[in-house]
């Protein structure tokens, strides 16, 4: 079993691709003193994601990086790692960021990568996991903070919260419902690591 992270104040890295609701709600537990972390940098993969804007309103160092500028995803990840070594991050956070990450960042944050999910993981994993919730006629969904691996929502799970599914949901109406809960567990579950209370154990995260 291994402690990811020692307690303290965590440099966050934040990976984004599209409004940031995620990144806003990080920043407004670190505001309220939820959290004890400081974001150092934020990087995304679309030059026109809202997120930068917000980002760089806050004095958070903020970096483009095209994929498509890049012969294959270990070059690109290989140009993102150069970029969060300047900061010495101590954990990736992924918030909202389309794509899925590969070997060469995970082999360089170890455990020290993590993502939310709109489901309660392993069920619906991918793209659109609101509207595969309503599809199944499930009664309860949520989301799950959880590490990232090489798989497709794979990884260790740390929290997860659960919310009803009615029966006259939609796609949307589900989605508002579990983004509440997901700004909640996000935040959270980042504070578990700045008091360092994150052990891995296999597959397994234990919270001591």
């Amino acid at each position: 079993m291994m402690q990811v992270t020692k307690p303290g104040q965590l440099s966050l890295a934040v990976l984004a691709s599209g409004r940031g609701s995620n990144f806003d709600a990080i920043c407004a537990a670190i505001d309220r003193h939820d959290l004890n972390a400081e974001i150092k940098v934020l990087i995304s993969n679309k030059k026109a994601a809202p997120v930068l804007q917000k980002a760089e309103q806050r004095g958070i160092k903020t970096f483009f990086i095209n994929p498509g500028a890049y012969a294959n995803r270990e070059e690109y990840e290989t140009e993102l790692v150069k970029h969060l070594n300047g900061y010495q991050v101590d954990l990736v956070v992924l918030a909202g960021y389309m794509r899925l990450v590969g070997k060469t960042l995970l082999d360089a944050y170890k455990h020290k990568v993590v993502n939310i999910h709109p489901a309660l993981l392993p069920a619906f994993i991918g793209l659109h996991a609101q509207k595969q919730a309503v599809e199944y006629g499930v009664k309860f969904s949520g989301c799950t903070v959880h590490m990232v691996d090489e798989g497709m929502d794979s990884g260790p799970i740390i929290m997860q919260a659960v919310v009803p599914v009615y029966q006259d949901d939609d796609e949307d109406s589900l989605a508002a419902r579990i983004l509440v809960e997901e700004h909640k567990i996000y935040a959270q579950s980042l504070q578990l690591f700045a008091e360092g209370r994150i052990w891995i154990d296999g597959r397994k995260v234990i919270i001591r």
